[in-house]
């Protein structure tokens, strides 16, 4: 029996408002549906409407009553019925509204509560020396410091967020002892303290290699145009012997290079060869220039007086490795090529992972 046809029945009952009266095979349905079809209902059919207090089905189903008396007497039951399920509707909301309040106001202690909790707690000198250390470890990427090395790795930290330089025990420490704690972002704050001073005893003495240097350390921490203005700032008689020439033309051909200005800078490069032949530092530059610009044999001829000159074979496998991760794709496989053909086993690391996954 569907339950349209059931709701009907149990509205012709004067029951509609009783769930159990228009769900399928409950016990009231049932009851229903055999006094819809005139059949007798059992004892305990009679029995459950009693219990229900449905007084008025009972007297019409043991035939004490006519359908129409029933209808008066169903009547007054069906409002009664209603009346108490809104009494009880309005008591439930009641307590719900209650227990509302009750959570509303209990949160709102806790809320009180805590934000006391944490006035107190941000007002605490150790609260706020840890806050200060956890924003400078994030600021140089130190999420962990060994324990060993914390209370003089967080005093270089805030020496050198505050501008100070570090000093030479200190620089010596992060590059022995705590290299690992030397982050790219620690390394970019340390060369701008030192290329500031430089830039400041510059002003100061209008010696230009103070300009040499500040402009060396601008290029470390990525800020060549502050080298090059710097450099720009340098007279020309202020060069007066050939070391000082050559070192302004070296510093400005890498100051090009870092812009990627490679012809210019093989130009200066040079300048700086001419006026200091035996000198590997422009030999390097010009040998690292010549590398990014694809002409590998002079690089290899660079690189080669270079080192006759007393650079260091690993100083230029460093640059290197640094100048085959820069290159684009095409040009570092021409440069893998060429390195393998001049000396497989001390370039073996360009078919390393980390090379060929760049």
């Amino acid at each position: 029996m569907s339950i349209s046809t059931l709701f009907d029945i149990a509205r012709h009952f004067c029951v509609s408002d009783i769930s159990s009266a228009i769900i399928p095979a409950t016990r009231l349905s049932n009851i229903l549906g055999s006094m819809h079809h005139g059949r007798p209902l059992t004892e305990l059919s009679l029995k459950f409407l009693q219990e229900q207090n449905l007084i008025g089905l009972h007297l019409l189903a043991t035939g004490q009553i006519n359908y129409e008396t029933f209808v008066a007497v169903a009547g007054p039951e069906f409002q009664a019925r209603m009346l108490a399920a809104e009494t009880e509707r309005q008591a439930k909301a009641a307590d719900l509204m209650a227990r509302e309040a009750e959570w509303a106001a209990k949160y709102k202690r806790e809320c009180d509560a805590a934000e006391l909790a944490r006035k107190a707690r941000e007002s605490d000198p150790k609260y706020i020396a840890r806050m200060k250390n956890q924003a400078l470890r994030r600021k140089y990427r130190l999420d962990f410091i060994d324990k060993p090395l914390f209370a003089r790795m967080m005093g270089i930290l805030r020496n050198i967020d505050s501008g100070s330089r570090l000093t030479v025990d200190d620089y010596i420490w992060l590059t022995t002892a705590a290299g690992e704690h030397f982050t790219e972002e620690l390394q970019d704050a340390y060369h701008l303290r030192e290329a500031e001073f430089f830039t400041e005893e510059y002003r100061r003495t209008q010696d230009p290699w103070n300009a040499v240097n500040a402009s060396s350390h601008y290029r470390k921490c990525d800020h060549a145009d502050a080298a090059l203005e710097l450099l720009d700032s340098v007279p020309a008689h202020r060069l007066k012997d050939p070391k000082t020439k050559a070192a302004v033309c070296t510093t400005r051909a890498g100051v090009m290079r870092d812009m990627g200005r490679l012809n210019d800078a093989r130009h200066l490069g040079e300048q700086g060869h001419a006026f200091q032949p035996r000198d590997f530092r422009p030999c390097t530059l010009l040998g690292a220039v010549h590398m990014e610009l694809g002409n590998f044999g002079e690089a290899r001829n660079w690189y080669a007086q270079a080192e006759e000159r007393g650079a260091s074979t690993r100083i230029i496998d460093s640059e290197l490795r640094a100048i085959f991760l820069r290159v684009d794709k095409a040009k570092r496989q021409a440069m893998r090529a060429f390195l393998l053909a001049e000396d497989p086993n001390r370039y073996r690391w360009v078919n390393d992972k980390h090379y060929r996954s760049t």
